[in-house]
């Protein structure tokens, strides 16, 4: 039984549409851009039955950039799909116009001849990985941020602690001269800075009477 001819197909992927060019397979004919769709499954589903009438092999490509929901979803119905490195895709010296046609036009032609390179796609599980070690490098980095104004806020005040930063109550002062101090200033000591460490990072930030923040 023959095999059917490859038809490569060029997904320029946006958050609300996705552009669409093909390339026949064994073919030197410049690739044929049929529109653009919406990104729901059914806009999909309406593209595959499209291009199924033309053949039944299809390869699909699009830059990384915009998850992988598509890849997936192209994946889980039988077709290969490639989500491509973006500097890695050969271009003109001097090529400097970008379009959503030209992209995806670009794709399916690069596509069609090899000249693409994919990159690495994770799991759903490895994704969620991703997601919770950059949550928590995002917590990290909020907390020293607070951290930083807060004692540049006790600095202004003339409140300069030596010492062991573990961020105890010692660090804010505990003298009755340095609480009055901050009675004054609670506005500024309470709400920006101590509020940000409690609700940001679950860091409870305590007053130097040792109730803590609101």
């Amino acid at each position: 039984m023959a095999q059917s001819t490859p038809l490569f197909v060029g997904l320029d992927v946006h958050k609300d549409s996705i552009a669409v060019a093909h390339a026949q397979g064994q073919s030197a004919d410049p690739p044929v851009f049929l529109g653009e769709i919406g990104t729901r499954q059914a806009d999909l589903d309406k593209l595959l039955r499209r291009l199924r009438a033309k053949t039944p092999a299809l390869v699909f490509a699009y830059e990384a950039g915009p998850g992988y929901g598509v890849h997936r979803y192209l994946t889980g119905q039988g077709f290969e799909c490639q989500v491509i490195a973006p500097s890695l895709i050969p271009k003109k010296p001097g090529d400097k116009v970008k379009t959503d046609r030209r992209n995806a036009v670009d794709l399916a032609r690069l596509l069609r001849s090899g000249d693409l390179t994919r990159v690495y796609v994770p799991t759903v599980e490895d994704e969620a990985l991703r997601d919770l070690c950059r949550a928590r490098d995002a917590a990290r980095l909020t907390l020293k941020n607070a951290q930083l104004r807060l004692k540049a806020f006790l600095l202004r005040l003339g409140l300069h602690y030596v010492g062991r930063a573990d961020w105890t109550p010692r660090i804010f002062g505990t003298s009755p001269r340095s609480s009055v101090r901050l009675r004054r200033n609670k506005s500024c000591f309470n709400r920006p800075s101590a509020r940000s460490m409690n609700r940001s990072t679950g860091f409870s930030v305590s007053r130097p009477n040792g109730s803590s923040a609101p």
